[in-house]
């Protein structure tokens, strides 16, 4: 039997769902996605620390979204880019058209320096909302 600590994250289980119901609903898929040196990302678009991606197969190509990353081709400033996003940097996902989707636990950073980690017990402490101007998150019944 497998115990919670060994069961894999809900994260890009709940990342494929939002962003198949905004297909299948026309509404077009956005992630915000948490940046630091594991995310390949055009870092001229990066602000605070963020930045949101339109993941639709209209804005990408080759889009592919496993259990560790969304990686895909996408065009910014007309220039083709290689993107690659952890999914554990994944802060949200949701509709562009009306907000509605799904924030997750902002990833726990570590300091590079000494190297620790959180106890496993230990909760993520929640970050106060920026003052940016995405779209606020509602709840999918």
């Amino acid at each position: 039997m497998i115990n919670i600590a060994q069961s894999s994250s809900t994260r890009p289980y709940l990342v494929r769902a939002l962003h198949e119901w905004c297909t299948d609903n026309g509404f077009t898929p956005y992630v915000a996605v948490s940046v630091d040196d594991s995310v390949q990302v055009p870092r001229e678009y990066v602000s605070n620390g963020e930045i949101v991606l339109n993941i639709s197969f209209d804005a990408t190509s080759n889009l592919h979204l496993s259990n560790e990353f969304i990686v895909f081709k996408a065009r910014f400033g007309g220039v083709a880019r290689e993107i690659s996003v952890p999914m554990g940097r994944v802060i949200a996902i949701y509709a562009k058209e009306n907000g509605q989707g799904m924030a997750f636990p902002a990833p726990v950073e570590t300091d590079a320096t000494t190297d620790t980690k959180p106890p496993t017990d230990a909760e993520p402490t929640p970050t106060p909302p920026s003052g940016g101007t995405r779209p606020q998150l509602k709840r999918v019944k």
